[in-house]
């Protein structure tokens, strides 16, 4: 047994247009190992907008390259922004699906991964 530590990837949503956390909205995590896309976890936010438990921890993360798939626009079309104009409401669907790809480079660590979301917009960082 190893006492070394293993991290973990965690990820957030926040609908920014509301001002609240996005809840529902679904969440793929692949890891990409040279041409191929290996699908790790298929998951739904809570109504805080975080997912139940870490997408991938212990022994299971891994150095490597890895992509999460959000699926704003199924999120979007589901009517949660319908506190805003029709204009504003991601009808249009502007946003799809984001991917986002990243490197584990020290899997030790926690790996905090969340995203902003408004029906035109997006930014993400590596949080804590």
């Amino acid at each position: 047994m190893s006492d070394s530590p293993r991290g973990y990837l965690t990820t957030h949503v926040l609908d920014t247009a509301l001002g609240r956390p996005a809840s529902d909205l679904r969440i793929e995590l692949y890891r990409l190992e040279g041409g191929t896309r290996l699908r790790l976890a298929d998951v739904t936010t809570n109504a805080d907008g975080r997912c139940e438990a870490p997408l991938l921890e212990g022994k299971d993360f891994i150095a490597g390259v890895y992509e999460l798939l959000f699926h704003a626009g199924d999120y979007l079309r589901a009517g949660h922004t319908s506190g805003l104009p029709a204009s504003q409401s991601g009808a249009g669907h502007f946003l799809d699906r984001i991917p986002l790809q990243f490197t584990v480079d020290a899997p030790a660590e926690h790996y905090h991964v969340p995203l902003l979301l408004s029906p035109y917009s997006y930014s993400t960082y590596r949080g804590s």
